[in-house]
């Protein structure tokens, strides 16, 4: 049974999607203010985006790196 792949789950900006809608979900629930919701969905869309993007830019400095120093 293969574990889970959390290199690509954290880069899927789908899976950080799901993670805002579900803390909405969970604020809305106990009645947090508009202003809290708010807040906390950006903050979740900001960090998600700085880590799609540094997975991102990692795979494109690997096969960067690839291609200029093929296997011996």
């Amino acid at each position: 049974m293969n574990g889970i792949d959390w290199k690509r789950k954290l880069g899927s900006r789908k899976f950080w999607a799901l993670l805002a809608g579900v803390a909405t979900s969970i604020l809305v629930l106990f009645g947090a203010s508009e202003d809290t919701i708010t807040k906390v969905v950006a903050l979740i869309g900001a960090v998600g985006s700085v880590i799609a993007y540094m997975f991102a830019e990692a795979y494109v400095d690997g096969k960067a790196t690839e291609k200029q120093d093929p296997p011996a």
